[in-house]
């Protein structure tokens, strides 16, 4: 009895080991790859380059003083249109002690000359009078005493240019005015603050910043590896990040000759002109960025480039088209690509079955593979 049941452990050990590995061999034995289908479709293919920028006008007006002094009011903020010639802030003369002290002992003498040149003309006016002088040397004085008037009115006028900015025969030059028809989109100073006019030495202080925003321009920087591909007249989009769902068309103005270094990198200055059409609105500085269409192909035969592999020496392409249970090697002839889609030349057609991606082992998503 103790044998029988020794053969029969021995026998159930045999069995379960036989089940063991033949479990383990179904586990481990790989099972065949399963790929998604695809087939070419009818698409636009745009090839472009992006170019990173900001939207500002065309022409953009700094206002400066061209004297010096105190903001004493403002009659502008920013947002308002102006035109040309109207006033957007009033100047306080700050004078110098200098030339005010001088302009002062100007008009002092003046007075004095004045003075002594009225005397000598009324002493001898009654000599021209009994004649005993003659109305030749009288008229010296009384070109002495017209010359000293003016001379007095001359100094009188200098020193409240100097003390006020302004004078009796003109206005001055203590009102600040537009030199542009546009909107202020900036006024950078306060009521009260200094002021510094402009001269050969000094750029000045900017009392306002105008400029017309009907004729704006996207500024942006293309890397010298695609300026080569950009050329004048070439269309561009903008969009915007500050305004979701718009886009603006423009066109290519302007490619800068010259290169300049950024963060290691060759950058282009580019620009183009925008065109703003009824109802849409564009503020300056907005950063944006500018889609400029290189090439394009309209309603072509596309594939995704995913599937495609190109020979080392990327002289040929082809795609594995379904065969049966199998998969047969197909050569294509490419066109453009967009860096997604590739337009099909020849080679297939839209009911081609293709080899695409293959299928993950939970049977959900997709693995990229490209050869």
């Amino acid at each position: 009895m103790k044998r029988i049941l020794k053969y029969l452990l021995l026998f159930g050990l045999i069995l379960l080991f036989i089940w063991t590995m033949f479990f383990l061999y179904n586990k481990s034995a790989s099972k065949p790859d399963e790929f998604n289908t695809e087939k070419a479709k009818k698409n636009n293919v745009i090839k472009k380059t992006v170019a990173n920028g900001k939207i500002v006008p065309r022409k953009e007006i700094l206002i400066k003083p061209v004297v010096s002094g105190i903001v004493r009011e403002l009659y502008v903020e920013a947002g308002d249109q102006v035109k040309k010639g109207d006033q957007l802030a009033k100047i306080q003369i700050v004078p110098d002690m200098m030339s005010l002290s001088s302009a002062e002992n100007r008009v002092r003498s003046a007075e004095i000359n004045v003075q002594n040149a009225q005397m000598n003309y009324d002493r001898n006016k009654p000599l021209l009078d009994k004649g005993v002088i003659a109305a030749a040397e009288m008229q010296g004085f009384d070109m002495a005493l017209r010359n000293a008037k003016q001379e007095m009115d001359a100094a009188q006028e200098a020193l409240q240019v100097v003390r006020d900015g302004i004078s009796r025969s003109s206005a001055g030059n203590t009102i600040v005015r537009s030199t542009v028809d546009g909107m202020v989109l900036d006024v950078p100073v306060k009521e009260g603050n200094s002021v510094i006019e402009r001269n050969n030495f000094n750029e000045g202080t900017t009392i306002a910043t105008v400029a017309d925003m009907a004729d704006l321009i996207f500024q942006g920087n293309v890397d010298e590896s695609e300026v080569g591909k950009v050329k004048l007249g070439m269309p561009v989009v903008l969009t915007v990040g500050a305004i979701d769902n718009a886009k603006w068309d423009a066109a290519l103005e302007y490619i800068a000759p010259k290169g300049v270094e950024e963060n290691g990198a060759i950058q282009f200055e580019i620009r183009a002109a925008v065109v703003v059409k009824d109802g849409q609105n564009l503020r300056s500085g907005y950063s944006a960025n500018a889609d400029i269409v290189l090439d394009r192909r309209d309603s072509v035969l596309t594939v995704p480039e995913s599937i495609v592999t190109f020979n080392t020496k990327g002289d040929s392409a082809f795609v594995e088209v379904k065969n049966g249970l199998a998969w047969k090697k197909t050569y294509i002839k490419t066109g453009l690509s967009d860096g997604m889609n590739l337009e099909i030349i020849s080679g297939i057609d839209a009911d081609t079955e293709l080899k695409g991606a293959k299928k993950s082992a939970e049977g959900e998503g997709m693995e990229v593979h490209v050869d």
